[in-house]
């Protein structure tokens, strides 16, 4: 029998079905949702397992990776910096980050970068194993690229990039990493369980991450 936690008001009962169903009739192993109507909480439900262990039945405060949505919190620190005068959007990104302007990005603009128009939606060169995770090597790999098109002249979505050229610009200007910016001054003054960077006693509260090919982890087949 699946147990639902959590709250949802009378009216929005088939909220909860379909949520139920997502279990019972689609192979659902762990879940949440929230939904919120004109400001108000109207269902907030949690159901399933959150890792294979017999002890990790999913919490009000369990975490889950939300990948690219970490683009549009990043956005917000930027904004919050451009609200305060800290950055133009229309100023170039090398009056932040000198080393920027190498390979013809010499005008590119802060605008630009954060509309995906920048150019640089990967690397051309191959890179050593464990880049991804090094904030320098990257931001140095960037800062070297020769755009991809005319900067302004079209978009191309900046996957795996854009957190490193925003989150530099950020740091260039407050000294800070764009985690610890979202912590200091929109997360934590909001209470808002989110994070660029969890520290490791936290890690226990992340759930399992269920890949394309789950049929290579017993746990994620259902």
């Amino acid at each position: 029998m699946l147990e639902v936690g959590g709250r949802c008001d009378p009216r929005f009962g088939a909220v909860r079905d379909a949520f139920a169903a997502n279990f019972t009739e689609r192979g659902e192993t762990g879940a949440a949702v929230c939904l919120a109507v004109h400001g108000t909480v109207v269902a907030d439900l949690w159901a399933g397992q959150a890792g294979p262990g017999p002890g990790q039945a999913w919490q009000p405060d369990t975490l889950v990776n939300v990948f690219s949505v970490g683009k549009g919190l990043i956005a917000a620190c930027v904004a919050r910096l451009i609200g305060r005068g800290r950055l133009d959007p229309d100023a170039p990104v090398a009056r932040y980050w000198p080393e920027f302007a190498a390979a013809g990005k010499t005008d590119v603009t802060l605008r630009q970068l954060l509309s995906h128009q920048a150019g640089l939606p990967a690397l051309r060169d191959p890179m050593p194993a464990g880049s991804m995770l090094d904030w320098p090597v990257m931001a140095a790999a960037l800062a070297a690229e020769r755009p991809w098109w005319p900067p302004g002249s079209g978009h191309g979505y900046h996957v795996n990039t854009f957190g490193f050229l925003a989150g530099e610009v950020i740091r260039r200007v407050t000294g800070l990493r764009v985690g610890a910016m979202l912590r200091e001054e929109i997360a934590g003054p909001l209470g808002a369980d989110v994070h660029i960077g969890l520290p490791v006693a936290e890690h226990h509260r992340v759930a399992t991450l269920c890949g394309p090919r789950p049929e290579r982890d017993p746990f994620c087949r259902g």
